[in-house]
């Protein structure tokens, strides 16, 4: 992509996701997404039912009686977001592609985490770790991430949402939010890194699909292209056995995915290319507060 035209889609993505930021999410965000860490803040006398982990045990000799420290939680966040940059993105069917609709979603999160004072980072993945953009605050900081957003081009155009789930586990010691936005179209199963992530981190899932996926159109002979094998292939969409195991097939992903989301305790949203978007990230933020 020329350099003038990334500028220009650069400029188009901050005006529509810093917009929806400060005006639609305004307050939201900050509510449902509270702070995570614990830090310090004072000591006082032990009380009845206090935690004896939390003695300040320098302070209680001194005194000859117990003291407990005092936390609070951190206003600061952390935001991390994984966004899944293999080929199966590059699909649309109606409206826009499901990789456009991942930019704006990653954008619009990544104005509201600035808005209120977080760190933001970026984990590229296909089936491997593309780029990692380390957490940083600032409006030079989020250009530069919505231009890679834009302008990234994978060296692979397969799909492992473990490698990406793990790195994040490894990489970031503290506990962060983090967003994972894909179509979560990976024959690997990772309930268990996604498990682990979601133990040290508040994860929450965020799939983008096409209608096109989920239910097949009557138009007769179809040439269709595996974007991450690169397979083609004619279907005949004028059956009704082709239609309706293609319908089978996202039924049973759409259930083995919800299962894996519970069974991690993962929020999770879905949202298709066709779809407003704001409103899917609202109930989202209404659910958590």
């Amino acid at each position: 992509m020329e350099t003038n035209e990334i500028i220009k889609k650069v400029r188009r993505i901050e005006i529509k996701t810093r917009g929806l930021s400060s005006n639609i999410f305004a307050g939201e965000y900050h509510s449902a997404f509270k702070g995570c860490g614990m830090t310090f803040s004072e000591v006082r006398e032990y009380q009845y039912g206090d935690d004896i982990r939390d003695i300040e045990w320098n302070v209680s000799a001194r005194f000859g009686k117990p003291y407990v420290k005092v936390f609070e939680e951190e206003r600061e966040l952390t935001v991390m977001l994984l966004v899944d940059v293999s080929g199966s993105l590059d699909f649309g069917s109606t409206v826009q592609f499901k990789r456009d609709m991942v930019t704006e979603i990653a954008a619009t999160l990544a104005f509201s985490a600035i808005q209120n004072n977080d760190k933001i980072g970026v984990i590229f993945f296909s089936d491997k770790i593309e780029k990692f953009i380390p957490p940083k605050k600032g409006r030079k900081h989020i250009l530069y991430i919505i231009r890679e957003l834009l302008d990234y081009r994978p060296e692979s155009r397969q799909t492992n949402i473990s490698f990406a789930l793990e790195y994040l586990t490894r990489a970031i010691k503290r506990r962060c939010i983090a967003f994972v936005l894909s179509d979560f179209i990976d024959r690997h199963s990772f309930l268990q890194p996604l498990s682990i992530a979601a133990h040290k981190h508040d994860v929450v899932a965020i799939q983008v699909y096409d209608k096109r996926v989920a239910e097949l159109p009557d138009v007769g002979l179809l040439k269709v292209l595996d974007a991450e094998t690169g397979q083609e292939q004619i279907i005949d969409t004028s059956s009704s056995a082709v239609r309706n195991a293609q319908a089978r097939w996202w039924k049973q992903q759409t259930a083995r995915l919800k299962d894996t989301f519970s069974r991690s305790q993962v929020d999770a949203v879905s949202v298709r290319t066709d779809q407003d978007y704001v409103s899917v990230l609202r109930g989202l933020f209404a659910n958590r507060k």
